[in-house]
């Protein structure tokens, strides 16, 4: 029995996954989570055989989420589901451990089997995925060279909070706060909440 657990923020999109991993006599839906703070604390609870990861997450992003999970629990293999097939979103989260690679417009057999192949050890990259993001020797995606915090402060930008507010929810000052913001804007060449949105934004952060 293949073990599964599933984080994405939409009830809809989860309901409809468990329902269709239901017809199958081999996998067994262990967990639903809608964002990926909620999955890490339970990880290694649920010891699902496959974590089931959508990119776009409230709290922390997939790609963080798929890092986190490796080492929180190496025994699970994390898979991405997503609506992104481009290079940008592809990379980063191979890079940060996921086994698998399954774009939202697949049908159920091409999940089923990617479940399957990443379960038994292998690696399943969906045929729609742009060469491009699977090239070796490919630069650093400019999200790499951010911290986890710089990450979490730049969704946090995007969303409209100020220093102070975002140090409310992070349990920092606001000075320290300014640092990090400081930082990941030199690392992205970029120089005001705007630009830092619109980054955001574009990469399915916000």
């Amino acid at each position: 029995m293949i073990r599964v657990a599933i984080v994405d923020d939409h009830a809809i999109v989860r309901a409809g996954i468990r329902a269709l991993l239901s017809e199958e006599s081999d996998v067994e839906v262990v967990g639903e989570f809608s964002d990926g703070a909620a999955a890490l604390r339970e990880l290694p609870l649920l010891l699902p055989d496959v974590l089931l990861v959508d990119l776009t997450l409230p709290v922390m992003d997939g790609v963080e989420v798929l890092r986190r999970a490796r080492n929180a629990c190496p025994q699970t293999r994390c898979m991405v589901l997503s609506m992104h097939a481009s290079p940008e979103f592809v990379r980063p989260a191979l890079q940060a451990g996921a086994a698998g690679f399954v774009v939202k417009g697949a049908g159920l057999d091409d999940l089923v089997g990617a479940l399957r192949t990443v379960a038994g050890g292998g690696t399943f990259l969906d045929e729609s995925l742009e060469p491009s993001a699977l090239a070796p020797g490919a630069p650093v995606d400019d999200l790499e060279r951010l911290t986890p915090r710089e990450r979490e402060i730049l969704r946090l930008v995007a969303q409209g909070n100020t220093n102070r507010q975002i140090g409310e929810l992070l349990g920092l000052s606001p000075k320290t706060v300014d640092a990090h913001r400081t930082n990941l804007m030199r690392k992205l060449d970029l120089h005001d909440a705007q630009a830092l949105t619109r980054f955001a934004v574009r990469r399915g952060l916000a």
